[in-house]
């Protein structure tokens, strides 16, 4: 199992606020956090930084090769789901509280999506618009959903995927790790294939292109040069926001 990332500013912002965080937890396993901070000056920044480092070292001190949470016992999915679900909500409290009672990180927030990686099966969680998805052969699945208000208009047919391309507010995060006080993080399993690859990425990877692209060139170049082309891909297409991706391939 091997993995890649790689964070770049863009061609339009002064400030890099996305945080990528790859690492390995044991000889079968490997994990990804990946963040997207929101807020002035640089309290985006310090909210992805937070929440990237807490919920790697959680995922470190935690994981167990067979499953099991420190101090618990028994292997099995739901274990690393708790985990998992668990360390977000705790994130989400850590940079909560630091917003409420700094001034100055008032409204800081992150997006984050992150996978566990274990033998065979990929645990992802997420919430905001940073995306993970597989890909398999040819193929290209989005895993996780959009916490957006676009995508919400979308669901509930007030607007085609065409129109949400342009809205005006096509950027509003309806959540957020630090925005409320608590949170409900979405959690998705999926098996994996020999051939199989995820790739986590912020949205100034997904919105400066199209999956079935951003899939030709993880499918068709070497592994260890697919982040680098994706974020090249997405500064093409006007790369305006920073750029974050990451895989991880069996």
């Amino acid at each position: 199992m091997r993995f890649f990332s790689k964070t770049d500013i863009g061609t339009k912002r002064t400030e890099n606020q996305d945080r990528v965080w790859t690492g390995t937890l044991s000889d079968t396993a490997c994990a990804v956090v990946l963040c997207d901070g929101m807020g002035g000056e640089n309290a985006g920044s310090r909210a992805s930084q937070l929440t990237v480092d807490f919920i790697a070292e959680r995922f470190k001190r935690g994981f167990r090769d067979d499953g099991a949470i420190e101090g618990g016992g028994g292997a099995n999915r739901n274990v690393i789901r708790n985990l998992m679900i668990t360390s977000l909500i705790a994130a989400n409290s850590l940079v909560y509280g630091e917003a409420v009672t700094d001034a100055s990180k008032h409204g800081m927030g992150t997006t984050c999506v992150a996978v566990i990686a274990h033998n065979e099966r990929a645990y992802i969680i997420n919430v905001g618009d940073s995306r993970a998805y597989h890909i398999f052969g040819d193929n290209i699945q989005q895993i996780t959903k959009d916490h957006t208000y676009i995508r919400t208009l979308i669901e509930e047919g007030e607007i085609t995927e065409e129109e949400g391309l342009t809205h005006p507010d096509r950027n509003a995060i309806t959540r957020a790790i630090g925005a409320e006080a608590g949170i409900t993080p979405d959690y998705f399993e999926i098996d994996l294939h020999k051939e199989s690859i995820i790739l986590l990425c912020s949205d100034g990877l997904h919105s400066y292109g199209n999956d079935v692209e951003i899939a030709e060139i993880i499918v068709n170049n070497p592994k260890n040069k697919v982040c680098d082309l994706l974020v090249d891909y997405a500064i093409s297409n006007g790369g305006r926001d920073n750029i974050t991706v990451a895989i991880v391939v069996l």
